[in-house]
């Protein structure tokens, strides 16, 4: 929006050419979405508590977590409405990137928000059925993934890349769809599942965010792209803007969601921020790379997946508790321990992520 009134005022001031350089705008992206959290924050938990708009905690879950019973959730909507806003202000909306993320995230969060609903305020404690809320995820997933396989207008845009081979590229043709369907749908389920603890999902996700900002700037450069050996898909770059958006908004909601938190993201942030982080990796064509950089949420749903198959199949439970943080949790390490070394671990997987780009 106001990359548009930048474009019409630099014909009178030069000053105003800044607006057209991506990393600019990004770093713009960033604080305004940062700025929007840190300053409604208290206001929404304010909104939030004098509506009793609180959490319900599992009687079957750790001891420790019995008092966090009725801290304010669904404070994901925040999140989103930084996110939104800030790439609104800042991106380039004639980007068919930009909206496609913006519309998955939005539907997306609305299926989070009526989960969210139905638990917190109508007292509904299945909520949104699981038949009803995998319909509606599996309807914008493949509904994302029909339009970017048709809007392809280069082999880049539908192959397979792998990292550390500089020469693969398999074309997945009608693939293409059922591969974007399960990073998408598979990533908003592995964000929400993930979301157990005090800060425990949005920390990676500001980290795996920055990162997919950084691939997704040098997949939308010529010269980036072409140096590193990795496809170069036209107006990608653009996906900054939202990236930045999603790291500041992250670190602008871990100001309150940080040990111990005052308020929790709920489904429709969760469910919202995972996707969001899917869609942009199958457009930049970094699905492997992000499947890497979030291992953290990888290893969060195969534990519960690990878990269900073996009780069911044997009648015993491979971890004392699924997803995997309550296991450790319920081994003896304070939920400080098991957040911050969960964050470690991001970092060190985000960093091997950005490096297989070079190791090409």
């Amino acid at each position: 929006m106001l990359l548009w009134l930048a474009d019409y005022l630099a014909q009178y001031y030069s000053v105003f050419q800044v607006f057209k350089y991506l990393t600019f705008r990004g770093i713009l992206g960033v604080m305004t979405s940062l700025g929007i959290c840190l300053v409604f924050g208290p206001y929404m938990i304010k909104r939030l508590n004098y509506h009793q708009i609180g959490q319900s905690i599992r009687s079957d879950g750790p001891e420790s977590h019995l008092s966090k019973s009725g801290t304010p959730t669904m404070g994901g909507a925040l999140i989103l409405v930084a996110i939104i806003l800030s790439t609104l202000l800042w991106g380039d909306l004639s980007n068919k990137y930009v909206w496609v993320v913006l519309l998955v995230t939005v539907v997306f969060g609305a299926v989070g928000w009526v989960d969210d609903y139905r638990k917190v305020i109508e007292k509904n404690s299945r909520g949104l059925p699981a038949k009803w809320k995998y319909f509606w995820q599996s309807v914008a997933g493949l509904g994302a993934a029909i339009f970017l396989y048709t809007q392809a207008t280069t082999p880049a845009e539908t192959q397979l890349f792998l990292p550390f081979f500089k020469d693969f590229a398999w074309e997945l043709g009608i693939f293409y769809i059922v591969l974007t369907y399960f990073v998408i749908v598979g990533s908003s389920n592995a964000v929400n599942l993930t979301d157990g603890l005090d800060g425990l999902a949005i920390m990676p996700t500001v980290l795996v965010g920055g990162a997919l900002g950084v691939i997704a700037y040098i997949t939308g450069n010529v010269e980036f792209s072409r140096y590193l050996l990795v496809p170069y898909i036209a107006g990608t770059g653009e996906l900054l803007i939202i990236c930045g958006s999603i790291a500041g908004a992250g670190l602008g909601f871990l100001w309150f969601n940080t040990y111990p938190a005052q308020v929790f993201m709920g489904d429709v942030g969760a469910l919202a921020l995972g996707a969001a982080l899917g869609a942009i990796a199958v457009i930049t064509r970094h699905e492997v790379v992000y499947f890497i950089m979030g291992g953290v949420f990888v290893m969060e749903t195969v534990s519960v997946i690990l878990q269900v198959a073996s009780f069911k199949l044997t009648g015993r439970r491979i971890f004392r508790m699924a997803p995997i943080h309550h296991h450790f949790e319920l081994k003896g390490w304070p939920e400080p321990r098991v957040i911050v070394r969960f964050w470690i671990i991001t970092v060190m997987l985000v960093l091997f992520g950005l490096a297989t780009m070079k190791l090409r």
